[in-house]
């Protein structure tokens, strides 16, 4: 598959993925890995908020977060999510829907030792999602989590990753006279072949 200069090039969505996030680091003025994360409650509600994408793997995406917050329990509790990536720089989007699972080892470990030491500090100070009286309060919880936890905080349990391995991921580009480019790979499971489709716009 070789249209459009070849922004579509190849039959690895993974490595399709990879390259046009590459592109948007040097185009898009604010977190080029910035996703919009979808997922649904137990009471059926869906719910979306924007999260950092923090790696593209071989076969997965991975994202991070509070395992206490709601997006976890709607994560956890569903199994499955789905994200759409836009840049507004390159005019292009990538829609991607999977199954979720945590990512709670030494990959999350060690992701979170690479974070500065106040973004670590305040994972252990946040109870994300609940309720706060104050931003006052939050900074003094920050304050008693630095004097407890001191310059080398370790991973608090409540955090870490998750794992979205997809079953659908749709690339689409801005066309002329509104006539995009859409591209669909599809596959039952992740043991299974893509199978991959243009869309009409």
């Amino acid at each position: 598959m070789s249209e459009r200069d070849g922004i579509f090039a190849g039959t690895d969505p993974f490595a399709i993925a990879g390259r046009w996030l590459g592109e948007a680091v040097k185009s898009e003025p604010n977190d080029p890995n910035a996703i919009a994360l979808a997922t649904v409650g137990e009471d059926g509600m869906p719910n979306v908020r924007m999260v950092l994408l923090k790696e593209i793997e071989a076969d997965a995406f991975v994202f991070y977060t509070n395992y206490e917050s709601a997006k976890a329990g709607e994560l956890d509790n569903a199994g499955k999510a789905a994200f759409v990536m836009h840049w507004k720089s390159l005019r292009r989007q990538i829609r991607v829907r999977g199954t979720i699972t945590r990512e709670d080892g030494p990959k999350a470990d060690e992701y979170y030792a690479s974070r500065s030491l106040k973004s670590r500090l305040g994972a252990w100070a946040s109870k994300q999602s609940q309720p706060l009286s104050s931003r006052s309060a939050l900074m003094a919880d920050v304050a008693k989590v630095t004097a407890r936890l001191g310059p080398n905080p370790p991973r608090p349990k409540f955090w870490g990753g998750y794992r979205l391995v997809p079953t659908e991921i749709e690339f689409w580009a801005d066309g002329a006279f509104r006539l995009h480019d859409r591209f669909r790979w599809c596959r039952d499971d992740a043991a299974s072949e893509w199978q991959i489709q243009r869309l009409n716009p």
